[in-house]
């Protein structure tokens, strides 16, 4: 039973420590203006066309 109660806890844990990764990046997120959001969208696709094959990789954040 005790071995429920351990898993049961680390299960909890897992869920809340997501949850909180989940939230600290929405709250990055919203932060952005639609001027940086649109930079960003440029700069992916810029990197999306230089193909599968580019080997800089000095563009990637």
């Amino acid at each position: 039973m005790k071995l429920w109660k351990v898993l049961g806890v680390a299960g909890l844990a897992g869920v809340a420590a997501t949850g909180a990764i989940i939230a600290r990046d929405q709250r990055k997120r919203s932060q952005l203006t639609p001027e940086e959001i649109r930079a960003r969208l440029h700069d992916r696709v810029a990197e999306a066309q230089d193909g599968p094959g580019s080997t800089d990789s000095s563009a990637r954040a």
